[in-house]
């Protein structure tokens, strides 16, 4: 590494590599029918480092008169395609490791000629192919290993900045680069985290989702970008620090009034709702997206009635989850209003009209109102909440207990399968069953007795005596609603510390108690 400027040298890419071992294999060219095997794989490298040796020296003898280099990068860029046929063969991923050609492939992505490093991202995108990941995983772990050790990100992210996307070869091979990051990714996770600390992807994919036009490549970037902010919370706090809530909010704003184009263009948008969401976690980007007026978007978002509007109530779930700040916000810009026609609901149709994505705002929209109820304690903003459920003859509990049992059925039933699962011999631990149930529909009943847990010891009347008659009409007690409440009670998690868990598992207890 040349510490003056911070990129790798480069290394004549002979260095190491036994010619006169190669040599004696070398008798035909292999074609596309070719059997590989370790014999092919040598002639293939052996060929290549010729090439490239080839035109190295012709360039640095007639470095001002390309024609006189021109027939040797035609023939390394025809050595290059040969390569490809390696995709066909994983297996031997390890041996071309070992063969030490991955240092001289990498650096002819900062090649002059942008077609050779074209060549080269065209090539990483096959041999990283997900087709080839299947049953090959442990010998493309090696060729990734070996590709990220050798700078293969920095590589491969320091030709993407050099491309012109006017021309249909170069943005070929943005889609190709992005493809290949991808790619590694999912063979070793922590590429996510190790793009974003050693180049500047971040900051060129913020530059590409700026761009208002819609493209194929800005679609495949929020795509990208998705993937490296869901797993990392440190590339969801770097994004934060690099402006990146401020341009989200930004590019989706571009559709509060107006639908997407096309299925790609909705496909772009909903990837963005995702990079929101995740941006969403830390509580630094919690407090942007608040400045930012975050909150203040998405109502008007919901109050289009477009697309987006149940995207936008998503990102409202994770802004006003653990922040009360984002709480008293949203009833401050009539947020309420907003919200709970659509509690009722009252889901405006969009093209999405699948029961699924129905169900999923209904799920939010329970979040949404229990992180209401535990972010606005007082004051006349707890007060307009609670009037919510008071007005219109308490239509609001009526709602609240339409859905409890729902939910309630729905994980009785799935408890009666897991029950059957265990006469029929197949084991499943404690853990696992919670979890089933959970996915059944477990937590949106777990929020639901917690909201009812709110408006039980708000202590008013009214509220107490509509929720009483509602329970006898469905033959139940407060003591049902209380087991739910000492089942998520016992599941509360550590993963915000043993202090958040203590004060969590109280809020619960409190409800508990008031229920008695």
């Amino acid at each position: 590494m040349d510490t003056t400027t911070g990129k790798r040298k480069r290394d004549n890419p002979s260095n190491d590599i036994d010619f006169s071992l190669l040599e004696e294999l070398e008798k035909t060219q292999p074609t596309s029918e070719t059997t590989i095997d370790i014999k092919t794989l040598k002639k293939l490298v052996l060929s290549f480092e010729r090439k490239l040796k080839d035109n190295i020296a012709a360039r640095l003898k007639y470095p001002d008169q390309p024609e006189k280099f021109a027939d040797s990068e035609i023939e390394l860029h025809d050595e290059i395609e040969k390569l490809k046929i390696l995709a066909g063969a994983p297996e031997l991923y390890p041996e071309l490791v070992n063969l030490n050609t991955i240092p001289s492939l990498l650096d002819l992505l900062t090649h002059d000629n942008t077609d050779i490093a074209i060549d080269v991202v065209n090539l990483l995108q096959d041999l990283t192919d997900e087709d080839v990941l299947d049953e090959n995983n442990e010998s493309v772990q090696v060729l990734v290993d070996c590709l990220v050790e050798n700078n293969v990100l920095e590589s491969l992210v320091q030709n993407l900045l050099r491309l012109n996307e006017n021309d249909s070869d170069e943005v070929s091979a943005v889609f190709g680069t992005l493809t290949s990051i991808e790619n590694m990714i999912e063979v070793k996770p922590n590429v996510a985290e190790l793009v974003c600390e050693r180049t500047k992807l971040l900051r060129w994919i913020i530059g590409k989702i700026k761009v208002r036009e819609f493209d194929v490549n800005k679609q495949y970037a929020s795509e990208i970008l998705a993937i490296l902010l869901q797993t990392s919370v440190a590339n969801q706090k770097r994004l934060g620090g690099m402006n990146g809530v401020d341009v989200v909010l930004q590019a989706v704003a571009m559709y509060k009034s107006r639908d997407p184009k096309s299925l790609d263009e909705e496909e772009m948008v909903e990837n963005l709702f995702d990079c929101l969401c995740c941006l969403l976690m830390p509580l630094e980007n919690k407090e942007r997206f608040l400045k930012a007026e975050g909150v203040e978007l998405m109502i008007i978002i919901m109050n289009q009635k477009k697309l987006c509007y149940g995207s936008a109530i998503r990102a409202l779930d994770f802004a006003l989850t653990n922040y009360p700040p984002a709480c008293e916000r949203f009833v401050d810009v009539m947020g309420l209003k907003t919200a709970f026609p659509a509690f009722m609901g009252k889901i405006p149709s969009t093209k999405n009209k699948k029961k699924r994505a129905r169900e999923e705002i209904e799920e939010r929209l329970i979040s949404l109102v229990a992180s209401l109820f535990g972010g606005v304690l007082r004051g006349s903003r707890r007060e307009r909440l609670l009037s919510k459920f008071v007005e219109n003859e308490y239509e609001k509990v009526d709602r609240l207990m339409e859905l409890y049992m729902r939910y309630s059925n729905r994980v009785k039933e799935e408890s009666e399968r897991l029950n059957e699962l265990e006469l029929d011999d197949l084991e499943m631990d404690e853990d696992e069953k919670y979890n089933r149930k959970l996915e059944s529909g477990l937590y949106s009943l777990q929020l639901i007795a917690v909201i009812l847990g709110h408006l039980w010891t708000s202590d008013h009347p009214g509220i107490r005596a509509r929720i009483e008659l509602l329970l006898k009409q469905q033959k139940l007690t407060k003591k049902d609603v209380k087991n739910v409440l000492k089942e998520y009670h016992d599941n509360i998690g550590d993963l915000e510390g043993p202090d958040e868990k203590e004060k969590a598992q109280a809020k619960i207890q409190k409800f508990i108690t008031a229920m008695e």
